[in-house]
């Protein structure tokens, strides 16, 4: 949809791992802002980083304000990911200047970081709907990915034993280093690197891949949006838990996880016109280049 009638005047403020990576990008920002009369939030760890300080225009807080009309990201995919995982539920779109290597998720590239930035304020984009996956826990436990899920064996232990099932039916029984279970926007992630399948944006459903199987049967799927699937660790291991490229703790060895499918859980802003299939072929091809 288009965001023309969305004039941001507040935008929260997520930038790079490595402060110097960001340094241009963010003088950019500061200067976009003072002209448009956008107010800028950094939370305590964001101003840190840069030494920033409150003033007119900028305010510094001890958390990060989710409520902002935008929120503007300085980084690579991983601090994309960080501002989409921020703004889940919100309806706050992420816009983001890419300053990673591949910047997938990104809605401009540098050269065009001063112009896009303005076009943000402006509300000059369109917003495209990103599903996540709901990850329960035996615990209770839950997370969000907005890219993937993965369940690795632990370095020095044997081989994982993982069964899954979906909506109660098994569905398989592989000994593998681990799966990886993946969004569409995740599907050009560790998906991808397993053999599975990409995902356009806008499919709704999610993929299964397999780390290393032990075996010439294992197959990727392709679970619908309303499936639930059910992870077992059937090892005699913990198996370790990621989501999103983070640790998040151990699976024990008996236990079960479920994950669920949920609709345009993020916001992502795009350049009008934005192709996914050019934005494969642009990003992918720029690596082989």
């Amino acid at each position: 949809m288009s965001g023309g009638d969305r004039r941001a005047r507040t935008a929260a403020v997520l930038t790079h791992g490595r402060p110097a990576q960001s340094a241009d990008a963010l003088r950019a920002l500061l200067k976009v802002a003072g002209e448009t009369g956008t107010e800028l939030h950094f939370d305590a760890e964001e101003a840190g980083k840069h030494d920033v300080r409150s003033r007119d225009g900028i305010v510094v807080s001890d958390r990060y304000k989710s409520d902002c009309d935008v929120c503007i990201v300085l980084g690579g995919d991983g601090t994309i990911l960080k501002g989409l995982r921020r703004q889940i539920w919100t309806g706050v779109p992420v816009y983001a200047v890419n300053l990673g290597e591949i910047g997938f998720l990104a809605t401009v590239d540098p050269e065009d970081q001063e112009a896009g930035l303005r076009r943000a304020f402006a509300g000059d984009f369109e917003v495209l709907g990103l599903p996540a996956l709901e990850i329960t826990l035996p615990d209770g436990a839950s997370y969000s990915a907005i890219n993937d899920v993965s369940v690795n064996r632990r370095s020095g232990d044997r081989v994982a034993s993982l069964r899954y099932r979906i909506d109660g039916e098994n569905a398989g029984h592989v000994r593998c280093d681990g799966l990886v279970v993946a969004t569409p926007a995740g599907s050009t992630g560790y998906n991808l690197a397993n053999g599975g399948p990409v995902l356009a944006w806008g499919v709704e459903g999610f993929a299964v891949s397999f780390i290393a199987p032990h075996t010439l049967s294992a197959r990727a799927l392709v679970v619908s949006p309303d499936g639930e699937l059910e992870v077992h660790n059937g090892s005699t291991d913990p198996v370790e838990l990621g989501v999103d490229g983070r640790p998040r703790g151990e699976l024990p060895a008996g236990a079960s996880l479920r994950v669920h499918f949920r609709r345009e859980a993020a916001l992502l802003a795009q350049e009008a016109g934005a192709s996914f299939y050019r934005r494969l072929r642009e990003k992918f091809g720029r690596l082989a280049g």
